[in-house]
């Protein structure tokens, strides 16, 4: 890690090593006979309406494929938007020369620029940096946030070497990655349908998000072309064919949730009649608003209650990285208060919801291999609250004293003074939470291989497919990514998942916006 990684994330090595020191371990202290035997139910009860057993794996997967055609069908008809990419031919390694990429999906932006080589040479060198947003720009105006956007663009863009460099003729083009519902219009174009993943920005619902992106270039005087408008999900399929040709499908489980995959235009209801012909193209499936048949508790309708959007993105608030520690908070809130679980007085930090402002997994491997030298980033925020790093960290933890749950117990929550009986309940909960919507994110997955091997019987089961997985949960979530691999196997059945392949693509929407860029270049055919 390094110290501009560091400063990045809220602090120098010097100032976490102090707070490091100032932080005391927990005392423990014995859970009682007659606090556990408060918690016992309510723990029984989340196992329970959190199991995911064959037949609910199967009716998910069911649900989403006849989801997916339904959207196919008729703009409406469900709740899968099945949105058209434009995307109609991929990458093929013949492009040539340097791209930018610009990619806003979450909490940060990642700006990042390549220099292509052809067939020969491929990605010749890649560079990016990654900005955090300003909460406040969250819930801002379009221009307030677009100008931020384009000036961290603008300063990227100033910092390129002599290693980078424009093919004769041309000029700059960027690829805009936009992982938010967006109704296409052209491969350059699209409407904001709505805002999600905690956003709130005002202005920006119905307009084109490139036009924003363009005004705001525009005031900030760089000159550089947006040639390609996609989500993560496609950007991410795009990116990993161009090393793989088998990638038939993408998946994003990070922050947020989204998938997308190849399909025949023949397979297109609402497509018949127009001028787009034949061939294949990419279907973004935003399936983050997928809702059908899901295993939901008191705790999640709950949070979806208190939530900017109530009732849309069920799908994402359960399987999703944002997601999963508001979960696992409201259980051991409510267990607080019914039981002695955490001593006899009750942590307060327990009542404060989730902060938007969470640790990006980007970080995740040092939350891995030392937590407390990225606890202290939390200085980001008035209040600390549990995250879905935290709950990965405490599942990982096989001390005999689980001393990494009482850490964060303590330093997250205020619980000073946690039994090994708590910290072994805590991570029972963080299993459950995060089993659950791992495997129900494996539904999903097969749901959308099914459908396609339905309309072209042999093309996916009978032969080598590869499903492209990119973001920090799947990523840095060893037990998620066991969870979901498991629950495909369960459903697919031994030799038919031994031709699917669940591979990461790193950075993937990075790489394969620019990659789009160039494929869409207005200066190459």
């Amino acid at each position: 890690m390094s110290r501009a990684t560091a400063v990045a994330v809220g602090g120098s090595f010097s100032t976490t090593a102090r707070r490091r020191r100032e932080l005391a371990v927990p005392v423990r202290c014995s859970l009682s006979a007659a606090g556990l035997a408060a918690v016992a139910p309510i723990l029984r009860d989340l196992k329970m309406k959190c199991d995911t057993p064959l037949p609910v794996l199967r009716h998910v997967a069911d649900s989403m494929s006849a989801d997916m055609r339904a959207g196919l069908a008729t703009n409406g008809g469900s709740d899968l938007k099945m949105i058209l990419s434009y995307v109609d031919s991929l990458p093929t390694g013949n492009e040539l020369g340097l791209f930018y990429a610009l990619d806003l999906g979450g909490t940060n932006f990642r700006v990042l620029r390549v220099q292509l080589g052809g067939k020969e040479e491929r990605i010749i060198d890649t560079e990016f940096e990654q900005v955090s947003i300003p909460q406040e720009l969250m819930y801002g105006t379009t221009e307030e946030l677009f100008d931020f956007i384009v000036s961290g663009l603008a300063r990227f863009v100033e910092k390129e070497s002599t290693k980078f460099h424009l093919a004769e003729g041309s000029k700059r083009e960027i690829g805009f990655t936009f992982s938010f519902p967006v109704k296409q219009t052209s491969i350059d174009s699209g409407i904001l349908i709505k805002w999600t993943k905690g956003f709130a920005v005002s202005g920006t619902a119905g307009r084109d998000v490139v036009v924003c992106l363009n005004e705001a270039l525009v005031r900030q005087g760089l000159d550089i072309r947006v040639s390609a408008l996609v989500n993560d999900a496609v950007s991410t399929l795009a990116g990993a064919h161009y090393w793989d040709e088998d990638v038939k499908v993408a998946v994003i489980l990070g922050t947020g949730t989204n998938a997308c995959y190849v399909e025949s235009i023949e397979a297109i209801p609402k497509l018949q009649g127009s001028a787009y012909g034949s061939g294949k193209t990419i279907i973004n499936i935003e399936w983050g608003a997928f809702s059908t048949g899901l295993p939901l508790t008191e705790f999640d309708r709950e949070m979806d209650n208190e939530s900017i959007n109530p009732g849309e993105q069920l799908f994402e608030k359960t399987i999703s990285g944002m997601y999963l520690g508001e979960i696992v908070r409201r259980v051991l809130k409510k267990m607080a208060k019914a039981s002695t679980l955490f001593g006899d007085s009750f942590p307060e930090k327990l009542s404060v919801p989730f902060s938007l402002r969470q640790i990006s997994f980007i970080i995740e491997e040092y939350i891995l291999n030392d937590w407390m030298v990225i606890h202290p980033c939390y200085h980001e925020t008035e209040t600390m609250t549990l995250s879905t790093p935290h709950l990965c960290t405490m599942q990982q933890d096989d001390s005999g004293d689980l001393d990494k749950v009482g850490l964060i117990l303590s330093g997250t929550l205020g619980v000073k003074n946690s039994s090994l009986g708590a910290r072994k309940i805590v991570q029972d909960i963080c299993d459950t939470i995060v089993k659950r919507g791992s495997r129900l994110a494996g539904a999903g997955i097969v749901g959308i291989l099914q459908k396609v091997e339905q309309d072209s019987i042999g093309q996916i089961f009978q032969k080598r497919t590869v499903v492209a997985m990119d973001g920090g949960l799947y990523e840095h979530y060893p037990q998620y990514r066991h969870y979901l691999k498991e629950a495909v196997a369960e459903l697919l059945g031994v030799e038919v998942f031994k031709n699917v392949f669940i591979e990461h693509t790193k950075d993937g929407s990075g790489i394969g916006a620019a990659l789009l860029a160039a494929a869409n270049s207005k200066y190459f055919a």
